[in-house]
């Protein structure tokens, strides 16, 4: 009940000064109790300092949050570039290009950005939390051995594509040649996901630049390298994914670099048996596997999408790749909001900063629905020209034209569903967010969006189902979100580090005791 008042008398600070409760007010009441409660002078300079520090707030994620957007653009240039060079070798090599590196990301890249959304969870409130900022680099070599055996499966998947992409429907030389492509960039998955986890490593330091400046040496050196391999080396479009993992692995190289003679290096202790803990392992991996399904989920329903927009003709499968195009960059900004809160949520978290953690997670979520609002105004200014970049064909023109709107709309809701993921991710809560998308998602916005695009509203169709998805995942997460007992979330934290100067196993029999007396026991399952 002392929570709940807590709980309530922050947000009362969101309400009108008066429609706020007053403390002790009335204490009794009779027919001489004034209808009014007394004004408290201390108003105004509450509402200055809470007011100050939203926005400092608000600052501090959007200062953390560029870097990180500004990051993962590149790291997606290096596959666009990989594809625009090899797309000159002809019409097929294009298509294959694209198609392998399409699977890659619905699977093995999931490996990188879903499963390392672990350490947001863990790394930042060790960072903050834990007696031993060593704690830091044992966190890192668990999540290199975890996510490097979630790879082997999905090489294994990458040696038997061919029959797959064939059971897919896909012409032979598709599935053929793809399967070859993705054989052949496996040995640079691994590097994709050890330059993850080395970025999530700095970042949970609230180290955010060195990723952006190594991917700024890598991309130029990835169009090079693919230029030389495909052209000049004669390996044609096997030369691709071979440059693409060279790319990957020196990102990583560099990144560890910059760490040793640079910044961050002080979380570091050398390799550690304690990192082979069991139950510490097994908490890694289970938050690992939640992040990749709830990075997943998502991912995986616009692949449906494209799969349909296919269905429903050339012009329409034209229409979304222009849009789905777009999307991928403008996506960079709702997952780098996202990265940025979980690593701010989670930090405050170590610190038991209960207020400031939840001051963070809902500002983020402001952040996310202003930057949305702008990339609204921005696509709606340019929806009846912006597909002549990509395609010159009137019909294809029209109907980007005619979808833009939705997909406009469409940013407010992604930017919600990435802040309020990314805080889920800091409070350790990726199954709360795969949850909401798999309801939201496959038991909605797909077979309506499917119906409503073989009934009449086409493509646009598809996108008011995934526009209706979105919008209920950012609603819901953000009541989540809202609602959380973050006194509790800050006692769970501290539980996962591997040093607590306070003694957490108690504190949360503790608080177990205090919210069921009788018992004892409330459910920390």
């Amino acid at each position: 009940m002392e929570r709940r008042q807590s709980d309530a008398s922050g947000a009362a600070h969101l309400l009108p000064r008066n429609l706020r409760p007053h403390d002790h007010w009335p204490p009794h009441t009779d027919e001489t109790t004034p209808l009014l409660p007394p004004t408290d002078s201390s108003d105004d300079d509450k509402d200055t300092t809470t007011w100050r520090s939203v926005l400092h707030e608000l600052w501090v994620l959007f200062n953390g949050s560029l870097p990180v957007i500004l990051a993962y653009a590149l790291q997606n240039s290096l596959q666009t570039i990989s594809v625009l060079i090899v797309g000159r070798l002809s019409p097929e090599a294009l298509a294959t290009a694209a198609f392998a590196y399409m699977f890659a990301m619905a699977t093995g890249w999931l490996i990188a950005l879903g499963g390392t959304t672990a350490i947001d969870t863990i790394a930042s409130a060790s960072f903050t939390g834990s007696s031993d900022p060593k704690d830091l680099g044992i966190i890192l070599q668990r999540a290199l051995l975890v996510l490097t055996l979630f790879y082997v499966p999905v090489v294994i998947l990458w040696g038997f594509s061919e029959s797959i992409f064939l059971a897919l429907g896909q012409e032979d030389y598709i599935a053929r040649d793809s399967a070859r492509f993705l054989l052949v960039l496996a040995p640079g998955g691994l590097g994709y996901i050890y330059f993850e986890c080395m970025k999530k490593y700095l970042q949970a330091q609230e180290i955010m630049r060195p990723g952006t400046y190594v991917l700024l040496i890598t991309s130029p050196l990835s169009a090079a390298l693919n230029y030389l391999f495909i052209y000049r080396f004669k390996l044609g479009l096997l030369g691709a994914p071979f440059a693409t993992g060279i790319a990957y692995w020196v990102s990583f190289i560099l990144l560890v670099l910059y760490t040793r003679f640079f910044s961050g290096s002080n979380a570091w202790g050398g390799f550690n048996k304690a990192a082979l803990d069991i139950g510490r392992l097994k908490t890694f991996a289970r938050l690992a596997f939640l992040g990749i399904i709830h990075v997943g989920t998502e991912w995986w329903a616009f692949e449906v999408v494209a799969i349909v927009a296919g269905q429903l003709g050339t012009i329409p499968l034209a229409a979304q790749s222009v849009i789905m195009t777009t999307d991928q960059v403008l996506n960079t900004i709702p997952f780098g909001i996202g990265v940025a809160a979980s690593s701010r949520v989670g930090n405050l978290l170590g610190r038991r900063d209960a207020k400031g953690a939840a001051l963070a997670a809902n500002t983020a979520a402001w952040l996310s629905m202003i930057l949305g609002a702008i990339v609204l105004a921005g696509l709606m200014g340019v929806k009846d020209f912006y597909a002549r970049i990509f395609n010159d064909d009137e019909r294809v023109v029209r109907l980007t034209a005619e979808v833009m709107p939705y997909v406009a709309l469409f940013q407010i809701a992604d930017g919600l569903n990435g802040s309020c993921g990314g805080a889920l991710r800091g409070m350790g809560r990726q199954h709360v967010g795969a949850a909401v998308n798999l309801l939201s998602y496959y038991c909605g916005a797909l077979p309506l969006g499917i119906y409503l695009a073989f009934h009449g509203w086409g493509l646009g169709g598809l996108w008011v189902g995934q526009c209706i998805a979105l919008y209920l995942v950012g609603a819901l997460e953000w009541v989540i979100v809202a609602w959380s007992n973050w006194e509790k979330e800050v006692v769970k934290a501290l539980g996962r580090l591997d040093h607590d100067p306070l003694g957490v196993d108690s504190a949360i029999a503790e608080e177990d005791e205090r919210l069921d007396p009788e018992s004892g026991v409330n459910g920390h399952a």
